[in-house]
Protein backbone atom coordinates (compact mmCIF):
# COMPACT_ATOMS: atom_id res chain seq x y z
CA UNK A 1 0.00 0.00 0.00
CA UNK A 2 1.25 3.65 -0.98
CA UNK A 3 0.47 6.37 1.32
CA UNK A 4 1.09 10.41 1.00
CA UNK A 5 2.21 11.21 4.09
CA UNK A 6 0.95 15.00 3.95
CA UNK A 7 3.85 17.77 5.10
CA UNK A 8 2.27 20.13 7.93
CA UNK A 9 1.89 19.92 11.37
CA UNK A 10 -0.76 22.77 12.30
CA UNK A 11 -4.45 22.92 11.64
CA UNK A 12 -5.42 24.96 8.36
CA UNK A 13 -8.16 27.80 9.34
CA UNK A 14 -9.23 29.73 6.71
CA UNK A 15 -12.58 32.26 7.73
CA UNK A 16 -15.06 33.03 4.95
CA UNK A 17 -13.77 36.99 5.17
CA UNK A 18 -10.34 35.87 4.82
CA UNK A 19 -10.62 33.87 1.59
CA UNK A 20 -9.79 34.91 -1.47
CA UNK A 21 -12.81 35.83 -4.56
CA UNK A 22 -12.10 35.67 -7.79
CA UNK A 23 -14.24 35.93 -10.78
CA UNK A 24 -17.63 37.68 -10.78
CA UNK A 25 -21.52 36.15 -10.64
CA UNK A 26 -22.49 34.04 -12.65
CA UNK A 27 -19.47 32.67 -11.31
CA UNK A 28 -17.66 32.83 -8.47
CA UNK A 29 -14.28 31.15 -6.44
CA UNK A 30 -13.52 31.39 -3.08
CA UNK A 31 -9.68 29.86 -2.75
CA UNK A 32 -9.97 27.82 0.43
CA UNK A 33 -6.58 26.40 1.10
CA UNK A 34 -3.84 25.52 -1.53
CA UNK A 35 -1.66 22.45 -1.58
CA UNK A 36 1.41 24.62 -0.12
CA UNK A 37 -0.85 25.10 2.90
CA UNK A 38 -1.72 21.36 3.13
CA UNK A 39 1.73 20.07 2.92
CA UNK A 40 0.52 18.71 -0.26
CA UNK A 41 -2.54 16.69 0.70
CA UNK A 42 -5.02 18.93 -1.07
CA UNK A 43 -6.12 21.86 -2.75
CA UNK A 44 -9.62 23.27 -2.39
CA UNK A 45 -11.72 25.85 -3.35
CA UNK A 46 -16.30 26.35 -3.23
CA UNK A 47 -17.43 27.49 -6.38
CA UNK A 48 -20.58 29.66 -6.83
CA UNK A 49 -22.63 28.85 -9.97
CA UNK A 50 -25.70 31.23 -10.70
CA UNK A 51 -29.05 30.57 -13.16
CA UNK A 52 -27.29 27.15 -15.09
CA UNK A 53 -23.58 28.93 -15.38
CA UNK A 54 -20.83 27.01 -16.28
CA UNK A 55 -18.02 25.71 -14.04
CA UNK A 56 -14.94 23.83 -15.64
CA UNK A 57 -15.06 22.51 -19.13
CA UNK A 58 -14.11 19.09 -19.69
CA UNK A 59 -10.85 17.86 -18.61
CA UNK A 60 -9.09 15.25 -16.33
CA UNK A 61 -6.25 15.61 -13.87
CA UNK A 62 -3.66 12.84 -14.35
CA UNK A 63 -2.09 12.45 -10.93
CA UNK A 64 -5.00 14.03 -8.40
CA UNK A 65 -8.69 13.07 -7.87
CA UNK A 66 -11.36 15.44 -7.60
CA UNK A 67 -13.95 15.94 -5.01
CA UNK A 68 -17.65 17.61 -5.51
CA UNK A 69 -19.63 17.65 -2.61
CA UNK A 70 -22.61 20.19 -3.40
CA UNK A 71 -23.83 22.32 -0.57
CA UNK A 72 -26.45 23.74 -2.36
CA UNK A 73 -28.29 23.79 -5.14
CA UNK A 74 -28.00 21.49 -8.35
CA UNK A 75 -25.06 20.94 -10.59
CA UNK A 76 -24.32 18.95 -13.41
CA UNK A 77 -21.41 16.88 -13.27
CA UNK A 78 -19.58 15.42 -16.36
CA UNK A 79 -17.85 11.68 -14.97
CA UNK A 80 -16.20 9.79 -17.73
CA UNK A 81 -19.03 9.16 -20.31
CA UNK A 82 -21.42 10.28 -17.94
CA UNK A 83 -23.32 13.30 -17.19
CA UNK A 84 -24.57 13.40 -13.50
CA UNK A 85 -26.96 15.73 -11.83
CA UNK A 86 -26.24 16.32 -8.14
CA UNK A 87 -28.14 18.14 -5.71
CA UNK A 88 -27.51 19.45 -2.11
CA UNK A 89 -25.51 16.70 -0.15
CA UNK A 90 -24.88 15.00 -2.95
CA UNK A 91 -21.28 13.96 -3.72
CA UNK A 92 -19.19 12.79 -6.47
CA UNK A 93 -15.99 11.39 -6.39
CA UNK A 94 -13.73 11.63 -9.92
CA UNK A 95 -10.15 9.54 -10.00
CA UNK A 96 -6.94 10.17 -11.71
CA UNK A 97 -7.36 10.31 -15.52
CA UNK A 98 -11.31 10.50 -15.71
CA UNK A 99 -12.50 13.20 -17.85
CA UNK A 100 -15.55 15.63 -15.55
CA UNK A 101 -16.86 18.94 -15.80
CA UNK A 102 -19.07 20.90 -14.10
CA UNK A 103 -21.93 23.55 -13.96
CA UNK A 104 -25.19 24.59 -12.70
CA UNK A 105 -27.96 22.81 -13.97
CA UNK A 106 -29.78 24.45 -16.53
CA UNK A 107 -32.02 27.06 -14.38
CA UNK A 108 -30.52 26.32 -11.15
CA UNK A 109 -27.74 27.39 -8.58
CA UNK A 110 -25.26 25.67 -7.59
CA UNK A 111 -22.69 26.21 -4.43
CA UNK A 112 -19.80 22.89 -4.65
CA UNK A 113 -16.71 22.52 -2.40
CA UNK A 114 -14.13 21.36 -5.01
CA UNK A 115 -11.39 19.07 -2.99
CA UNK A 116 -8.43 18.30 -5.40
CA UNK A 117 -6.02 15.67 -4.01
CA UNK A 118 -3.27 15.04 -3.48
CA UNK A 119 -2.54 18.75 -3.78
CA UNK A 120 -2.10 20.75 -6.74
CA UNK A 121 -0.95 24.81 -6.40
CA UNK A 122 -4.29 25.70 -8.27
CA UNK A 123 -4.86 29.80 -6.49
CA UNK A 124 -2.77 30.54 -9.22
CA UNK A 125 -4.33 28.72 -11.90
CA UNK A 126 -7.89 30.33 -10.91
CA UNK A 127 -6.40 33.59 -11.13
CA UNK A 128 -5.48 33.05 -14.44
CA UNK A 129 -9.29 32.09 -15.37
CA UNK A 130 -10.13 35.47 -14.20
CA UNK A 131 -7.74 37.00 -16.15
CA UNK A 132 -9.19 34.96 -19.64
CA UNK A 133 -12.61 36.04 -18.36
CA UNK A 134 -11.78 39.68 -18.10
CA UNK A 135 -9.84 39.54 -21.56
CA UNK A 136 -6.40 40.15 -20.19
CA UNK A 137 -5.06 37.07 -22.07
CA UNK A 138 -6.57 34.39 -24.57
CA UNK A 139 -8.13 31.59 -23.45
CA UNK A 140 -5.54 29.34 -25.31
CA UNK A 141 -3.00 30.75 -22.87
CA UNK A 142 -4.34 27.71 -20.25
CA UNK A 143 -2.82 25.29 -23.31
CA UNK A 144 -0.07 26.57 -22.02
CA UNK A 145 -0.06 25.82 -17.98
CA UNK A 146 -2.09 21.88 -18.37
CA UNK A 147 1.31 20.35 -16.97
CA UNK A 148 1.50 22.81 -14.79
CA UNK A 149 -1.92 22.62 -12.97
CA UNK A 150 -2.61 18.59 -13.66
CA UNK A 151 -5.29 20.23 -16.26
CA UNK A 152 -5.57 18.60 -19.45
CA UNK A 153 -8.61 19.90 -21.25
CA UNK A 154 -10.60 17.13 -23.82
CA UNK A 155 -13.88 17.58 -25.75
CA UNK A 156 -17.06 15.83 -24.78
CA UNK A 157 -19.79 14.76 -26.63
CA UNK A 158 -21.76 13.42 -23.32
CA UNK A 159 -21.51 17.51 -22.32
CA UNK A 160 -21.89 18.77 -24.85
CA UNK A 161 -25.28 17.53 -25.70
CA UNK A 162 -26.32 17.72 -21.90
CA UNK A 163 -25.07 21.61 -22.06
CA UNK A 164 -26.51 22.41 -25.21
Amino acid sequence: MSLIVPGFTESVVVRTADAEVVGRAPTTIRLLADSSATGGALSTQRVTLNDGADGAKPHHHANSAELFYVLDGTAQLLSGEQVVTAERGDLVIVPPRLAHAFAAAPGHNADILIVITPGVERFEYFRHLERIAYGKVPPESLLDVQELYDTYFENSTPWKEARS
